[in-house]
């Protein structure tokens, strides 16, 4: 082994040792449909005296922060989304009593004031009292002893209250909130109970009426030794009434924490049950496992000693991949893990691109040796391996800025994962494959080593020299053909949206007994939900989308299927309301519409326009086809499929652009009697090998995701293999094709462009 080499397994070594302990000593961040738990989603409505700004927005949040951690709740979330949202989690929070509890207490604007009583009303107020009682400044409320008040102006403002707490002074007393007055509270306090005790006893202006957001939550009556325009003094009171020590708890909670300085409105709450999150990681870890070990075999049997190697440096990419997480904050979600996953396809990916590569150096020039072959693979791959990976990324860095909620945790490990098969592609399988290539044994046993010739499927196609863009018109004719009956799905069959686009909600069951769907839908129509949508992926797991309903409808939904199906546990709840569906489903379809300009002006770039062209017409077909087979099938479109549909950009784009690349090294390299046509064909031969294997390699991974990965991420999983052999075919047939018409319109020039370098002449003089 060179000195070289030994000095670069210390560092992989190194850095998976750094990468070991970072996982055994942090803890991951997992999302909350992983970990289970209650998620809302607020919008704040501003005033024009308080503007619904980032700043306040801030302020309000804060307020939510007190109330949040009165609840008990360990490790929630609050953060601000764009201007005027706020984003609450409560981890463990997972039955639908306990999230009614912790939406109200938390959105609740708890504006505390006293009033004065003018009078008291036995029935409902006219409308014309209720208009009086409005030009005079007073309003007519039902208090919480059966009348109506009619109270004055605010004597004693929320701000003034610096305390609050529940709790019960004598045993054969009920639970009181104690209010604690700051020094012009206490005055405004012994103010306003001053002159309710210049009354009789049982006059209604005995009275002070307490009010919790427009609610008269208690009105009780001075007492008979407060002393009229003295009032109570010690600055502070006790509200009685019937409480329990929780609702006199939260009460003061509250009252605590302050009025919030905007109005908030629910527009988004989620219910995920706490088995959901473990099954899912299961199963992912599962998929994963299988995955690599099925992709390893597989690379192995094609490649042999340097596959052995490129899969021992995929083994390690799940480590680094884990440390970045943990290393950059990040959180775990559910379309994460899928990311994870979906990256081990991208990882072979490189090494696949080098070693054919390699193969294709040392069959030209066996007498230079192996190690020669392979370095030439890394240095003639990487172009294409930097292209591929760099457009994966732009589609993930898109997901992350216009996705939201675990959309955007799936472009954060989409992202991680890229960049971890990189290193263990590009670093850890170099290494430990030059360590392979150089010894003896291996360099006197070329075949052993899996660089020896070119193989099988590269010699067939060498041999039969098929003349694939000679029927160029077929292939194009073919693709119509798909997108024609795609969009056809799509404007008859319609889009089953779900319920993140459309608004409504969706509720996620599994029932202990065997049931069809057609059972489950008939007792839910039953039940009086003729319209809901119900969906299901096997006899114990359904789907039910409905518009915006309440939480005793959902009871009914519950006991309609538990009376076919036996117990019942739902395991996600996830309400959305039709504004936000809409501004959802308009960010899909910007998210869309930048990826492709996106993946266009890169190509521009990098090659010319009518690669990017061309490569964006493939993409838009591809995309379109799996949307059509969704419309076909009445599968779901929601977020988890926009992170497919994204990917699925990524995957497209990876495959034409390793087509690419190798078509301008042909043509910069050819001879002027080369027609652009039959060089295009055979960069197209030349890459099908990598093509097949990379695609192969990944299908294993899509195929156990969908297989093991569980309803969560089956249709995730299936978007992808479709969109994988679509992608794969369209790189080929779609976008090749289409860029040599491109070419005979406007010609890309067969000089490659390179820097100009000016030197001067004999005379000093620079040319």
């Amino acid at each position: 082994m060179s000195r070289g080499a030994l000095v670069r397994l210390l560092l992989v070594l190194g850095l998976l040792g750094g990468c070991a302990a970072l996982a055994l000593t942090v803890k991951p961040n997992l999302g909350l449909d992983l970990r289970g738990g209650a998620q809302f989603v607020f919008q704040a409505t501003g005033t024009e005296e308080a503007p619904a700004n980032a700043e306040n927005v801030d302020k309000t949040l804060e307020v939510l922060r007190g109330r949040v951690d009165a609840l008990g709740v360990a490790e929630s979330t609050l953060v601000r989304q764009g201007e005027n949202r706020i984003l609450v989690e409560l981890p463990g929070v997972t039955n639908d009593e306990e999230a009614q509890q912790a939406e109200e207490r938390i959105g609740q604007t708890a504006q505390l004031s006293a009033h004065p009583v003018i009078t008291s009303l036995r029935a409902e107020p006219t409308e014309e009292q209720l208009a009086k009682a409005e030009e005079q400044d007073r309003q007519i409320l039902p208090s919480d002893q059966g009348d109506f008040l009619e109270i004055g102006p605010t004597a004693l403002a929320g701000e003034d209250i610096t305390g609050a707490d529940g709790l019960q002074r004598e045993q054969a007393v009920g639970y009181v909130v104690v209010l604690s007055f700051s020094g012009a509270g206490g005055d405004a306090w012994a103010d306003i109970t001053g002159k309710a005790a210049c009354n009789p006893l049982g006059d209604p202006k005995r009275r002070v009426a307490i009010v919790l957001d427009k609610q008269i939550i208690t009105s009780p009556e001075v007492n008979e030794g407060v002393g009229c325009d003295v009032g109570i003094q010690g600055g502070g009171t006790d509200i009685t009434g019937d409480f329990s020590l929780t609702e006199a708890q939260d009460l003061a909670a509250l009252i605590e924490g302050g009025a919030l300085p905007l109005e908030l409105e629910l527009i988004s709450d989620r219910l995920v049950g706490p088995t959901l999150g473990a099954q899912a990681i299961d199963a992912s870890l599962e998929a994963g496992v299988l995955g690599i070990i099925l992709t390893g075999l597989f690379i192995i049997f094609v490649y042999r000693l340097v596959g052995a190697m490129a899969t021992m440096a995929l083994a390690s990419y799940a480590l680094l991949a884990y440390a970045m997480l943990l290393a950059l904050g990040s959180t775990l979600t559910l379309p994460g893990l899928a990311g994870f996953v979906l990256a081990i396809g991208m990882a072979i990916d490189a090494n696949v691109l080098v070693f054919e590569r390699a193969r294709e150096e040392y069959t030209a020039y066996p007498s230079a040796g192996l190690r020669r072959a392979l370095a030439m693979g890394f240095n003639k791959a990487w172009s294409a391996i930097i292209d591929s990976n760099v457009t994966t990324l732009l589609a993930a860095g898109l997901l992350f800025l216009l996705g939201s909620g675990p959309i955007k945790g799936f472009g954060v490990t989409l992202s991680i994962g890229v960049v971890a098969s990189m290193i263990s592609a590009l670093i850890i399988a170099r290494v430990l494959a030059e360590i392979c290539v150089a010894t003896k044994f291996v360099e006197r046993r070329p075949m052993l080593s899996g660089l020896g010739n070119i193989g099988r499927v590269r010699t067939w196609l060498d041999n039969k020299e098929p003349d694939l863009m000679g029927k160029r018109k077929l292939w194009l004719g073919i693709s119509g053909a798909a997108l024609v009956l795609a969009l056809t799905g799509i404007f008859t069959q319609g889009l089953n949206m779900g319920v993140e686009f459309t608004g409504g909600r969706q509720l996620d069951y599994s029932v202990s007994k065997t049931i069809s769907v057609d059972d489950a839908r008939a007792a839910i129509a039953d039940a009086g939900f003729p319209q809901a949508v119900v969906q299901g992926a096997d006899t114990a797991d359904f789907t039910v989308r409905t518009g915006e309903i309440t939480n005793d409808e959902v009871q009914q939904i519950e006991d309609a299927l538990a009376a076919v199906g036996g117990d019942v546990d739902k395991v996600d709840d996830q309400t959305i309301g039709a504004a936000l569906g809409d501004e959802l489903r308009d960010r899909a379809l910007i998210a869309f519409g930048v990826a492709l300009l996106v993946q266009l002006i890169y190509l521009a770039f990098r090659f010319k326009w009518t690669f990017g062209v061309s490569a964006v017409v493939a993409m838009f077909h591809d995309v379109v086809l799996v949307v059509g087979l969704f419309a076909w099938l009445q599968k779901p479109i929601d977020g988890v499929f926009l992170a497919a549909a994204m990917t699925i950009i990524g995957l497209s784009i990876n495959d034409t652009v390793v087509v690419f690349d190798r078509i301008r090294e042909r043509w910069h390299n050819s001879r002027p009697e080369d027609k652009f046509t039959f060089l295009a064909n055979k960069a197209a031969v030349e890459t099908m090998p990598r093509t097949v294997n990379t695609g192969l390699g990944s299908m294993f991974i899509l195929a156990a995701l969908a297989i093991l990965g569980g309803d969560s991420l089956r249709d995730f999983a299936i978007a992808l293999l479709v969109g994988l052999v679509v992608g794969t075919y369209s790189s080929v047939f779609t976008a090749t094709p289409l860029l040599t018409y491109f070419q005979g319109e406007w010609p890309m020039s067969r000089v490659k462009r390179e820097k100009m370098v000016r030197t001067p002449d004999d005379s000093g003089a620079v040319i």
